[in-house]
């Protein structure tokens, strides 16, 4: 964390407490380009949010104050800086439904805290949408039919088109559009979390509260309730997913000033269902398949098995022949192959040492019992050290990451590097090889090739969960400096 951001979330926490600040601790980012910290107090914690998305964070902080004030199970947002790129607000703590799902099983337990947080969703989607402003939405105001297009249109643009399947694309997206408008509904429109997913439910005392939704807007019941129950990584058994469903009718229709036709209720369920499995396909497209980031790479296999199941289960109509001959294809055990990926167990021996080095100071010292591996010149990448305001930080810094990633072809160079690196990696997987070093090296051992080497653990610690060593054989230098 850069000395600024450091201090100014320092003042911020004086704005709200006079308790001193023990430590501020950096939380994994998933997805967003939101930096999230946990403030350590005497006697409490705090957690702050950075991001320079001005419209996102006020969208966030607006949806958390209306719901607060009705007492929904959200966190409280506590201070806001000036500038609108950084605020604070409770500390609900770290464990997600997700981490106790996948701590304990599908347990009786584990079970009533969907049906605590159904319960919960309900208020959130109904009581919340009350005198709420839809204007200060992020996106759309309303989930309608040019929404759920955009959805179909971000599948077919960053999941479908990258499989080079043959299909008429106009008629496709004549289809798309049938399609929306077919499941577009005026029933049951209240306030839709839009990532209704168990990484962001928070519990705490055993009761469910809700975070991430600053992407909500006005929509369909349906969709949340599909978004929880479907989650790809969450697999949750069909007898669940039936028997929530069925609660949550139960539950809804204690709030609802009309009764619910349950048939047509369920009818549009399904069609939002399929909504949500392509629009995820779409992001982990997007976000593993563009941006290469691991973690969504080796989600592509899951919500491809999500989609089968589905699929295998529902009844499509026959009007849409070059859709359902698409959703035929991609679930099909050749293309779901095709993202399974070799991944270390405990017992694997492979160890991939990773080096940055100046080439002022020559190569990194090899196994002399293995030797080989790959190594990358990051020079012919721009240098940020030739900047004065950048030269005395690192590439571990957030502020050479920002240049880098925003002001260079780095992302081209390591895509392509990756594609060298992870044909290898696969390969000693398989064969039980025990050893594999890679080393990136630029002028100073200080920028490029730091962030080379730290992006290249990341990704293969993510996509193969193999045992990475890291070393900056520069760092003392450039500690230095």
């Amino acid at each position: 964390m850069n000395t600024q951001l450091y201090q100014d979330i320092i003042l911020l926490t004086k704005s709200v407490t006079p308790e001193n600040v023990i430590e501020i601790i950096p939380i994994q980012q998933s997805g967003s380009d939101r930096n999230y910290f946990r403030i350590i107090l005497e006697n409490r914690t705090l957690i702050a949010t950075q991001s320079n998305n001005i419209k996102e964070n006020e969208a966030f902080i607006y949806f958390a104050t209306h719901f607060k004030n009705k007492a929904l199970a959200v966190p409280q947002v506590l201070a806001i800086q000036d500038s609108k790129t950084l605020y604070l607000q409770e500390d609900l703590g770290g464990v997600s439904l997700l981490d106790i799902l996948e701590k304990e099983g599908k347990t009786k337990g584990v079970y009533q805290l969907y049906q605590k947080t159904i319960q919960a969703l309900i208020q959130l989607q109904i009581k919340g949408d009350t005198q709420l402003e839809y204007d200060r939405c992020l996106t759309n105001k309303v989930f309608g039919k040019q929404a759920i297009l955009a959805d179909l249109l971000y599948f077919k643009y960053y999941f479908l088109d990258t499989l080079k399947y043959p299909y008429d694309k106009h008629l496709l997206i004549e289809e798309f559009e049938e399609f929306a408008a077919l499941i577009t509904t005026k029933e049951f429109q209240y306030f839709l979390f839009r990532d209704f997913q168990s990484r962001n439910i928070i519990i705490q005392n055993n009761q469910p509260f809700f975070i991430d939704f600053q992407g909500g807007m006005k929509g369909a019941l349906q969709y949340d309730l599909a978004s929880l129950l479907w989650q790809a990584k969450a697999n949750l058994p069909t007898t669940w997913k039936n028997d929530l469903l069925q609660f949550y009718i139960q539950e809804v229709s204690k709030v609802l000033p009309y009764s619910i036709d349950e048939a047509k209720f369920k009818q549009d369920y399904d069609g939002y269902i399929l909504i949500r499995l392509l629009q995820v396909l779409g992001a982990y497209g997007f976000r593993g398949l563009f941006e290469r980031k691991a973690h969504f790479l080796i989600s592509i296999p899951l919500a491809l098995k999500n989609l089968k199941e589905f699929l295998e289960n529902v009844s499509l109509c026959n009007q849409f022949p070059i859709f359902l001959n698409i959703l035929k294809f991609i679930t099909s055990e050749d293309l779901m192959n095709r993202f399974t990926f070799t991944q270390a167990s405990s017992t694997s021996p492979l160890v991939v040492e990773i080096n940055s080095f100046s080439y002022k100071n020559g190569y990194p010292q090899t196994n002399p019992l293995h030797g080989g591996g790959f190594v990358f010149d990051m020079r012919g990448i721009f240098n940020p050290g030739r900047i004065d305001s950048l030269k005395h930080f690192n590439g571990q810094d957030k502020e050479i990451q920002q240049f880098i990633e925003q002001q260079t072809s780095m992302h081209d160079y390591l895509f392509s590097a990756w594609d060298i690196i992870d044909s290898t990696v696969d390969t000693y997987l398989k064969r039980h090889f025990e050893y594999l070093q890679i080393n990136f090296g630029c002028t100073g051992g200080q920028h490029r090739s730091v962030y080379a080497a730290e992006q290249t653990a990341r990704h293969l610690r993510n996509k193969y969960k193999v045992n990475v060593i890291l070393k900056h054989t520069n760092q003392a230098n450039w500690q230095l400096k």
